[in-house]
């Protein structure tokens, strides 16, 4: 049911965003809004990030389902605290990958408004809810061995050794 209603939130901030966003460029970013220039730029740097979400979010799924499951439970959920590959450099690293979904948006549509002020806040909605409620879940769950895991690896990390195993292509990409 978390999951639902977490899907759903998403689901708000993005359309809500959106329109939000398209009402605040009509009246506060028109000539900006409405360059093709500035379209395409913003469409291509979008595209490129909404892939580069895509391919974070789908490289730690897979690594999610093949390690953090065991026995049979509902999809999407986990019982078994992974802590290997790119886990083992930052704690959340579908969330960080996850973060820039709002900005590949503002961008591939275009908005200055959801560029500058819409996505930022989205963004810092989802590292609040990532602390006050993803994590008191998981150390509900997995008690001492998420308190340790937490002391030693960081939310996320910009180590260029991280992001590479975070963009890693899957062993059936290089097949």
């Amino acid at each position: 049911m978390r999951t639902k209603l977490r899907i759903i939130l998403w689901i708000v901030m993005i359309v809500g965003g959106s329109a939000a966003s398209l009402w605040l460029d009509w009246r506060l970013f028109r000539p900006l809004f409405l360059n093709p220039y500035f379209h395409m730029v913003t469409f291509i740097a979008g595209a490129v990030l909404m892939r580069l979400m895509i391919i974070a979010s789908r490289n730690t799924g897979r690594l999610l389902a093949r390690l953090g499951r065991e026995g049979d439970i509902p999809r999407l959920e986990t019982n078994r605290l992974v802590t290997e590959g790119v886990y083992g450099c930052m704690r959340h690293p579908m969330h960080f990958g996850l973060l820039f979904f709002p900005w590949s948006v503002a961008l591939i549509l275009g908005s200055p408004s959801f560029i500058l002020i819409i996505a930022p806040l989205e963004v810092l909605l989802m590292i609040a809810l990532i602390k006050l409620l993803e994590e008191p879940e998981a150390i509900q769950k997995f008690g001492d061995a998420y308190r340790e895991y937490q002391a030693r690896v960081p939310m996320f990390s910009l180590r260029p050794s991280c992001l590479r195993q975070l963009l890693a292509p899957s062993e059936q990409e290089e097949r």
